[in-house]
């Protein structure tokens, strides 16, 4: 599952969270210390690990 970046309007924190797509298209999320709505999400570098074929 993907991890989203996330700062929260209400009480100014930011913070990530684990989100599967399906509920990340929702957008029913809250922030975890003051369970506002008022999310900005943050642009953030990623990973990505793939096979190697021959």
């Amino acid at each position: 599952m993907p991890t989203y970046d996330f700062y929260c309007e209400k009480c100014k924190k930011s913070f990530s969270m684990v989100i599967s797509i399906t509920n990340y298209e929702k957008k029913k999320f809250r922030c975890p210390k003051c369970q506002g709505r008022a999310l900005k999400q943050q642009i953030t570098s990623f990973q990505t690990v793939t096979s190697k074929k021959s």
